[in-house]
C-alpha cells in the first residue's frame, strides 16, 4: 500500500500537465493510512464531539470504524448521511443557517479534499486567497495594497448567495475536465445530493456544496476558479499601454530646472547664486506637485483583480464607462457559464478618493502632498495614489456592542460611550474572565494590525478594559477601584493562578500596544517548492494499534475517547480523568469495557 505522501506528491506532480486527466482516483479512498491522516487532521476540534444525524461523534474511533468505512466505499453502498441542520445568530440579529455533517463523512471528506487539493492547488490563479494553505485575509489586503496603486475605480464584487446556488452539473462538469473516474464523480455527486435534516424533516439539496461540509471550500474555489482565468485573459484584452503620456506642465518645469542650473553654474556672485538657488528649490517643490504623466490619458488603462472566496475586488485605471462594460460583462460570464448571480446592492462602483468595503477594512487611493526625495535626490510625492487600507469607522462600535460590553448614551445630541459589565462572566474563576477578554482584544488587533490607523484600537482595548474591572466588581460586589487595588501589580492588572505542578503562575492583562504590523506572508505563493508533507503514521493511530489499554492496561481491541475540551472534564479523581489532565490529551485508547464504564460513571 502506498504512503500517502508518495500518492499525493504523485497528484501534484501531474496537475502541473494542464491537458492531463487523472484516472483510477476512487481506489485511492481505499487507502486506509489516507483515514489516518485524515483522522489527524481533523481530530481535534471541537465541533466533532456534536452529533450529526447518524446521532455519532469522533467519540469511540476505532480502526475497525475505518475499515467498515472503506468496505462501504469499495462495494459503493457508502450514502453519506444529510447533515443536521441548526442556526447561529448573525451579527444583523439575523440567524445563519449550519449544517453539521456526521463524522464518518467528514473523514472520507477529509480524504477527498487532500485528494482534490493535491490536484487542484497548483493551477489555481494567485489572485484567489479564499481557503487555501498559507493564504488569507492578510495576503489578500497585501496584494490589494501592493498592486492597486494608481487605481481611479473600485468594483466590489459580491456574489449573491454563492454557496447555496452552486450548480451541480456545472461544478461535475469543471471536475470531469481533469477527473476521468465515473465512481469518484458519482461519489461527489452522491456529497453533493446529500440533503439535510431540520425539525427531523428531510430536505433534498438541488444546488449548492455540502453545508457544514470539509470539501465545500475547495469545491467552491474549483467552481470560481473558472471566474479566475476569465479575468485573467479579459486583463489581457482590457489593459492597454504601457504607460501614459508625459505631463507637459512637468517637462516645462524640468526644462526650467535645467536653465537655472546653467545660469547656477555660470554666476559667481554669492548673493546671486543664493537667489539661483532658492528658485531651484522652488521649482523642486513645483514640479513634485505636478503629476508625472498625463491622468486623463485614454490610450493607457489597466486592471487589477484579488478575490476572496465570493468576495472580489477589482481596481481600474481608466474611465467610468469602462468600469460599467467590466461589471456587465462579469455579470453575462457568472449567469451563462457558472449560473451565479452578481449581488446588484453589493457590486458596486466607487471612486477611489471614496473606500471601497472587501473583507471588513476600508480601501482608499491616498491624495498626499507630502514631499521626499528619492535616492536619486528628486523631490516626490511618494505617498500620493498609493492604496491606504483602514478599519472602517463603525468597526470598533459594533464590535464592541456584540460583545454587550458597551452602552451608548446621549448627552447633547452626542454618543457618550459607557463600558458596562458581562453578567454572563461573573459565575467564571478570574483566569477564565481575564483570559477571555485578553482573547477578544488580540483576535481584533490582529485582524486590523495591518491596516494604517491600527493605532485606533486602543479605544476598543479601553472600553474593553473598563468592562472587565466592572465584570470583577459585580462578581465580588464591590467598586472598581477597590477591584484595581487588589489585582493592579506594577500597573498592570495581574490574576495569579495555580498550575498543574502547583506553581503559582501570573496572567496579566494585555498591555503591549498597538502598533502598525506589516508582516503578512506575500501573496505570491507560487515561489515556493510544490509538493506535500504528510506524516507517514500518526500518534493516534499508533496509540489504537497498540492494542493495549490506557487505562486498565488490558490487550484487546481498542476505541479512542475523546472530549470536546480539557476544562470540560467534570471534577473528580476517577483514574481517566486525572490520566487525560495530567498528559494533557483529549483522547484516551482504552478497550471497550473501559470505555462503557467511563460513559456510564462506573
Amino acid at each position: 500500500m502506498r504512503s500517502p505522501q508518495k500518492v499525493l506528491n504523485s497528484l501534484t506532480e501531474h496537475s502541473k500537465l494542464s491537458n492531463y486527466k487523472f484516472e483510477r482516483l476512487y481506489r485511492i479512498l481505499f487507502n486506509e493510512e489516507m483515514y489516518y491522516i485524515a483522522y489527524e487532521n481533523i481530530y481535534a476540534k471541537p465541533g466533532n464531539m456534536t452529533q450529526g444525524s447518524d446521532g455519532q461523534t469522533i467519540d469511540q474511533m476505532s480502526l475497525d470504524r475505518i475499515e467498515k468505512l472503506i468496505g462501504a466505499i469499495k462495494d459503493e453502498s457508502y450514502q453519506p448521511h444529510p447533515s443536521r441542520r441548526t442556526y447561529i445568530p448573525k451579527k444583523n440579529g439575523k440567524k445563519r443557517p449550519l449544517g453539521i455533517p456526521s463524522f464518518d463523512d467528514k473523514l472520507v471528506q477529509e480524504v477527498i479534499r487532500m485528494i482534490l487539493e493535491a490536484i487542484y492547488e497548483g493551477s489555481f490563479e494567485h489572485t484567489s486567497h479564499g481557503f487555501r494553505p498559507q493564504r488569507s485575509c492578510h495576503t489578500a489586503m497585501l496584494q490589494v495594497s501592493k498592486t492597486f496603486n494608481g487605481a481611479k475605480w473600485f468594483i466590489e464584487g459580491d456574489i449573491k448567495g454563492f454557496f447555496d446556488n452552486i450548480n451541480h452539473d456545472v461544478l461535475l462538469n469543471i471536475l470531469q475536465e481533469r477527473i476521468s473516474d465515473d465512481r469518484f464523480i458519482r461519489l461527489m455527486r452522491k456529497f453533493l445530493n446529500a440533503g439535510y435534516v431540520e425539525d427531523w424533516v428531510f430536505h433534498r439539496t438541488y444546488s449548492g456544496t455540502p453545508q457544514g461540509g470539509i470539501i465545500s471550500p475547495i469545491l467552491a474555489n474549483i467552481y470560481l476558479d473558472k471566474l479566475d482565468k476569465y479575468v485573467k485573459e479579459y486583463i489581457q484584452n482590457f489593459d492597454k499601454g504601457n504607460g501614459r503620456k508625459p505631463n507637459r506642465e512637468r517637462l516645462e518645469c524640468e526644462y526650467d530646472k535645467i536653465l537655472a542650473l546653467s545660469m547656477l553654474r555660470a554666476e559667481d556672485d554669492v548673493a546671486d547664486r543664493k537667489l539661483i538657488g532658492q528658485r531651484i528649490k522652488a521649482i523642486d517643490r513645483r514640479r513634485a506637485m505636478i503629476p508625472s504623466c498625463d491622468e486623463m490619458d485614454s490610450d493607457y488603462r489597466k486592471l487589477k483583480y484579488v478575490r476572496y472566496a465570493d468576495d472580489f475586488l477589482i481596481g481600474v485605471i481608466g474611465s467610468l464607462a469602462d468600469c460599467k462594460q467590466i461589471k456587465q460583462d462579469i455579470t453575462k460570464f457568472l449567469n451563462d457559464k457558472l449560473q451565479l448571480v452578481l449581488s446588484d446592492e453589493k457590486t458596486l462602483i466607487t471612486h477611489t478618493e471614496k473606500p471601497a468595503k472587501f473583507l471588513s477594512f476600508d480601501v482608499t487611493v491616498r491624495k498626499s502632498d507630502l514631499t521626499k526625495r528619492d535616492v536619486n535626490g528628486k523631490m516626490k510625492r511618494q505617498l500620493h495614489k498609493k492604496i491606504v487600507i483602514r478599519i472602517p469607522h463603525d468597526t470598533i462600535r459594533k464590535k464592541l456592542l456584540a460583545y454587550e460590553v458597551l452602552d451608548i448614551r446621549l448627552h447633547n445630541g452626542k454618543e457618550q460611550w459607557k463600558p458596562k459589565e458581562r453578567m454572563g462572566l461573573v459565575f467564571n474563576d478570574d483566569l477564565e474572565i481575564l483570559s477571555k477578554y485578553n482573547s477578544e482584544i488580540l483576535g481584533f488587533y490582529n485582524y486590523y494590525s495591518i491596516c494604517l490607523n491600527a493605532a485606533t484600537v486602543n479605544r476598543f482595548k479601553h472600553i474593553m478594559e473598563y468592562s472587565m474591572y466592572k465584570t470583577f466588581a459585580a462578581k465580588y460586589r464591590t467598586t472598581v477601584p477597590n477591584i484595581c487595588r487588589k489585582y493592579m501589580k506594577d500597573g498592570v492588572f495581574t490574576v495569579a493562578y495555580t498550575n498543574s505542578r502547583r506553581e503559582t503562575r501570573y496572567r496579566t492583562f494585555y498591555n503591549n500596544g498597538f502598533k502598525r504590523k506589516s508582516e503578512a506572508r506575500e501573496a505570491f505563493f507560487d515561489k515556493l517548492p510544490d509538493y506535500y508533507q504528510v506524516r507517514m503514521r500518526t500518534s493516534l493511530i499508533d496509540r489504537l494499534n497498540a492494542l493495549t489499554c490506557e487505562l486498565c492496561g488490558e490487550t484487546s481491541t481498542l476505541e479512542m475517547h475523546h472530549v470536546r475540551k480539557l476544562k470540560d472534564i467534570p471534577k473528580g479523581m476517577e483514574e481517566w480523568k486525572v490520566r487525560m489532565i495530567t498528559r494533557k490529551r483529549k483522547t484516551m485508547a482504552v478497550c471497550r469495557e473501559c470505555h462503557k464504564k467511563i460513559h456510564y460513571g462506573s
